[in-house]
């Protein structure tokens, strides 16, 4: 897998789907991968506009058709890997959409060559 040639984030079938069912519910969503504080390093969806973006954050693409930032900070950390969305039981984020579905977004990831 190369840098230049494969996304930097992608999102599982099953995360696609729970994005498609929160679209549906919210409208237009953005994601935010956290770097610490309150959630600790999590993917953070919100309804598009909800979370303002600026110039310390990075857009590394789309997933599902919903835009994905991240903190400039934590994508100096993970800037050497593709960041993989997924979705595992469990209460999520406290800010995140989909935190009443009894699911949460997750991070995985896996090195670029």
């Amino acid at each position: 897998m190369s840098k230049e040639t494969e996304p930097k984030v992608m999102a599982t079938p099953t995360a696609l789907e729970l994005i498609e069912r929160l679209r549906e519910k919210y409208g237009d969503l953005m994601f935010h991968q956290s770097g610490g504080c309150c959630d600790g390093s999590a993917p953070m969806c919100f309804r598009a506009g909800e979370f303002k973006v600026g110039g310390q954050d990075v857009y590394l693409g789309d997933i599902g058709d919903v835009p994905f930032f991240i903190g400039a900070a934590q994508y100096e950390y993970w800037q050497h890997t593709q960041l993989i969305i997924d979705v595992v039981p469990g209460r999520g984020a406290g800010f995140s959409l989909e935190g009443p579905e009894g699911v949460r977004f997750l991070t995985r990831s896996r090195l670029f060559e």
